[in-house]
Formats: C-alpha cells, sequence, structure tokens
C-alpha cells in the first residue's frame, strides 16, 4: 500500500474501532510510545473482534489464527497519557486467510499515527494446518463485515 494513501485514512474509513488508554510503562525513552506497543494494540483490537463478533473462543476453538505477516508505518508519534482509538478493517478475506488493517489514532486528533498491517492463517489447532474447508462459517461471516471494497484499497 501507497504511503501516501495510508495517510489520508481517517476513522470512517474502518469499520470496527477499540479505545485503549496508554500507560506510562508504554513510553519508550525517547518518551512515545514503544514500537512494541503498536503490535501489542493491533493483536488487541483483532482478537476482541474475533472474539466479540465471529463466535472465536481462543482455548477450545478448533481453529486458531497464526500470525504469518505484519508490519507497521508510523507516521506520527503518541506519548503518555493519551486515548488512542484502534480502528479495524479487512482489505482481504480468503479461503483460510485474512489480511487487516489497522488504524491508530490519537483522540482529538483526526490524522492517522500509524497503519498497520497484520495477516491471519486459520489452522487446525493440532495439525497447524489450513482445514480443506477454510475457516469456519461463523468466522468467515464476522470477518466479512470489516471487508472494504477493493477499489477503496
Amino acid at each position: 500500500m501507497a504511503l501516501d494513501t495510508l495517510k489520508t485514512r481517517r476513522r470512517h474509513d474502518y469499520r470496527f474501532q477499540l479505545e485503549y488508554r496508554t500507560r506510562w510503562s508504554d513510553n519508550d525513552m525517547y518518551h512515545h510510545l514503544n514500537n512494541s506497543i503498536y503490535y501489542f494494540l493491533f493483536d488487541s483490537v483483532v482478537n476482541t473482534y474475533l472474539i466479540q463478533h465471529c463466535s472465536l473462543h481462543p482455548p477450545t476453538s478448533s481453529q486458531i489464527g497464526l500470525v504469518v505477516h505484519s508490519h507497521c508505518d508510523y507516521l506520527a508519534p503518541i506519548e503518555f497519557p493519551a486515548v488512542v482509538d484502534l480502528a479495524l478493517r479487512v482489505n482481504k478475506l480468503g479461503k483460510s486467510s485474512v489480511t487487516y488493517e489497522i488504524g491508530v489514532f490519537e483522540r482529538g486528533h483526526e490524522e492517522v499515527k500509524a497503519v498497520g498491517e497484520f495477516v491471519h492463517v486459520f489452522v487446525d489447532r493440532e495439525s497447524r494446518k489450513p482445514e480443506k474447508r477454510g475457516m469456519s462459517d461463523e468466522l468467515k461471516q464476522g470477518l466479512g463485515r470489516l471487508l472494504v471494497d477493493k477499489a477503496k484499497l
């Protein structure tokens, strides 16, 4: 995705949002959110959505999502204390995989501060291989509600 395109992202470009209140310990020695915190946030918004809207129950689900790719484009810093809105959408939905995009917005600011990509492949818990049928119907339907029109990518 072109960086110029990502810089234009706004909250309305995403279909699910989750609030996070930063903690003092989230800051690094340069007094902004540490890079690792962004990945913690990506994991949190994705898994919150999967649990709340896709009938995923991680301790007992027969299918689990393995992260096979992730990256982040940092556009502007965030520092404690701040409230951030994590905004989630699905850019690609395959038979066993999903590509999420996460926008990180600071409350009170319209410009996106970071945009991340996170790819899950859903596999059988035991074999760690994708099932022939692909992901469960509940997962596919729930994730489908976040799928954006390819023309808007």
